[in-house]
């Protein structure tokens, strides 16, 4: 069944479904923003608790107080009575900026500049307080226009002398027979219906008027039916436009979230088993450009819904939501790929940047290093002046761990010239101190190998020389001894027992010198080879015939395993029987007797393995590379009829063949293993 969960066509439909839901979203808020809709409205149950109230409240308390509490009359404020000191401060100080920049004398003392500067700019000082009072003036009188533009409402407002009324209603019982007031006097307000104190933005139009002097300012407020009427009915239907509004937002929002958290689920994947991110052409543009016009769009637009388009909104909106929201999935792309840093451009240039170094520092010499060092650092200050001292703290660490690196590799030098060669230099990193020390390491160790390879050839020759002439000399001394017999023997008998013996070690004596000098010749390479098709398994069952007396003789149980198609190898056949044919010695010689020996062949595929397995009569006390050494029997005490040689001959004959001998010893089971490549399927 096709995967329609991740089908293109899903992906484009959910796609649109989000940019629908997006530009119902915006549209909402245009509207909510441009129609002035409150959406506090929505839970208030009466007018008098709304903003809209609050506003036309606001308006008059706010024109009132100010005209009893600030400006009060034309005369007062030309008077000088209406500027505050915070306003002849701003003025002096305004003015003394001037001073201090051109006539600042900074031989005297702070007082007497003030002094001097009071005295010279006195006309300014008094020039900008009358331009004060001027502007101070056309803000009463526009107060008063604002007041004169209400309508449907009363008011009454006085300091005890100045008042300020649209009405011939000076009591506040006479504003007390209205349906809604507000009244504010001797430290009382009084507000009905009792949602205006209730109001949460009571201190939003009261705050004003809590300025006042409670001794002698009062204001009243009250609204005709007429006004209230009109408010009320355009306030429900504001409240209603709101609801409508509030609710497509909570709509579009709901759309939208659910069809892009489908979208980051499915985006540059093929199927909920794909692991892997399909990228697209989009996907090509550096993240961090992808996010400032992601971030620039949006702002663009706004600026634009606010100063221009507001009308037409939606020819530009759409365009944008669908390059932004593009943007986004591909940003969710990269996000799921693990590349939201390494594919910026920011990124990229300072990788660049980096290997072009890193690739001058791994191959360039160490004059091209030198150079680069004296031209660049002195960029780097100079790009990284603000933070000057850590530039210099981090240059001077680095030329203190390379100085550190040098002075390990001198003392290192110090050691091994000393005759230490087990001394190691040990470097950090990957730099041109790091590989002289590798080097020099190397050095050492071929030196040190050099001078291991030496001491065990010179005990090799010592114990060659040692085990030849004790090997040799044991059948030379019993021949010597038996030709002197015979020399005085005249009793038939006895001469006939002399002879056996001198038979028996004159062969031994051949035998020892044959095995010498085979094992000359296989160490050196000297030994013709000639490679053919040889069936192994057919090999050694053949061989495991041959010996049945032997293995009788031992009361060895051979167990062997084999393949049941036939296993061909490339070797000579006399070597590689040889070889096999010191491995049987070995084991008649070693193996515990009753005990089992087993043979495996395996194929390996380009090669095959032949295993021989045995458990040793004498305790095998002794490690492998010893055990392959020329003239080491499995007996230390030497009493067996070998020549140590065996193994070893074994082993050089498998090398000449291609081949791999090795031997493991685990207690006293003693396994033999042979590598021999497979001879290639025709």
């Amino acid at each position: 069944m096709r995967n329609i969960s991740h089908a293109r066509l899903t992906k484009v439909v959910v796609f649109l479904i989000a940019i629908v839901c997006l530009t119902g979203t915006a549209k909402a808020i245009i509207n909510m923003e441009f129609n002035e809709v409150h959406l506090s409205s929505i839970n208030q149950d009466h007018y008098f608790e709304s903003r809209a109230f609050a506003d036309e409240s606001y308006g008059l308390t706010s024109a009132l107080a100010q005209l009893i509490g600030k400006y009060k009359s034309e005369e007062y404020i030309l008077s000088g009575k209406a500027l505050t000191k915070k306003d002849s401060r701003i003025i002096e100080d305004e003015l003394y900026n001037e001073y201090y920049s051109n006539e600042y004398n900074h031989d005297l003392k702070e007082a007497d500049n003030k002094r001097i500067f009071k005295e010279k700019y006195a006309e300014d000082i008094n020039r900008k307080k009358e331009e004060r009072m001027r502007e101070q003036v056309r803000e009463f009188y526009q107060l008063l226009g604002t007041l004169e533009a209400y309508e449907g409402t009363m008011y009454y407002a006085s300091d005890g002398e100045q008042v300020f009324s649209n009405s011939e209603l000076n009591k506040k019982e006479q504003f007390e027979s209205y349906d809604a007031y507000m009244l504010f006097e001797d430290y009382q307000q009084k507000f009905y219906p009792k949602q205006v104190k209730e109001s949460q933005y009571l201190n939003y139009f009261t705050h004003n008027v809590e300025k006042l002097n409670p001794q002698t300012d009062v204001i009243y407020l009250a609204f005709t039916d007429s006004f209230l009427q009109q408010k009320m009915q355009e306030w429900e239907k504001d409240k209603t436009i709101a609801k409508r509004y509030f609710y497509e937002f909570i709509l579009f929002v709901a759309g939208f979230i659910l069809s892009f958290v489908y979208l980051i689920i499915v985006i540059g994947r093929t199927s909920f088993k794909d692991k892997d991110i399909h990228f697209h052409v989009i996907d090509k543009l550096y993240n961090d450009l992808n996010i400032v016009i992601a971030v620039s769009l949006p702002a663009m637009w706004i600026a634009v819904m606010v100063e221009v388009l507001h009308d037409i909104y939606m020819l530009a909106t759409v365009p944008i939501l669908i390059i932004v929201l593009l943007l986004i999935l591909s940003l969710v792309k990269h996000i799921k790929n693990r590349t939201i840093l390494s594919h910026t451009l920011i990124y990229q240039i300072l990788k660049k940047a980096f290997l072009a170094v890193k690739h001058v520092f791994d191959s360039g010499s160490i004059g091209v290093k030198t150079v680069l060092l004296v031209i660049g650092y002195p960029i780097v200050v100079a790009a990284t002046f603000f933070m000057f001292p850590i530039t210099i703290g981090l240059a001077a660490w680095f030329a203190l761990k390379k100085v550190k690196s040098f002075n390990r590799i001198k003392e290192g030098v110090e050691h091994i010239k000393s005759g230490d060669l087990h001394h190691r230099i040990e470097v950090d990193g990957k730099g041109e101190f790091s590989r002289l020390a590798a080097d020099i390491n190397r050095i050492t160790d071929g030196l040190k190998n050099s001078v291991d390879s030496e001491i065990k050839s010179e005990r090799l020759k010592t114990e060659l020389i040692t085990n030849v002439s004790h090997d040799i000399r044991t059948p030379l001394t019993s021949i010597i001894t038996y030709v002197d017999l015979l020399k005085i023997e005249n009793d038939p008998e006895k001469i006939t027992e002399y002879v056996d013996v001198l038979d028996q070690k004159s062969k031994r004596l051949k035998l020892l010198t044959d095995d010498l000098f085979e094992a000359a010749k296989a160490s050196s390479g000297s030994m013709p080879v000639q490679l053919e098709r040889i069936d192994i398994v057919s090999l050694l069952t053949q061989g495991i015939g041959e010996m049945g007396g032997k293995i009788e003789a031992s009361a060895l149980d051979v167990k062997f395993a084999h393949p049941t198609e036939k296993v061909y190898v490339k070797a000579d056949g006399k070597l590689l029987w040889r070889s096999i044919e010191n491995l049987f010695s070995n084991i008649f010689k070693y193996a515990q007797p009753t005990s089992r020996v087993y043979i495996d062949v395996e194929d390996l595929g380009n090669e095959v393995l032949v295993t021989f397995k045995n458990i040793s009569a004498y305790e095998l006390n002794i490690s492998v590379d010893e055990l392959m050494e020329r003239f080491t029997r499995g007996d230390e005490s030497r009493s067996s009829q070998g020549s140590g040689l065996g193994l070893s001959i074994a082993e050089s004959l498998i090398h000449i063949q291609h081949g791999k001998f090795l031997v493991q010893v685990d207690g006293d089971l003693f396994k033999a293993m042979i590598y021999l490549p497979k001879f290639p399927n025709e």
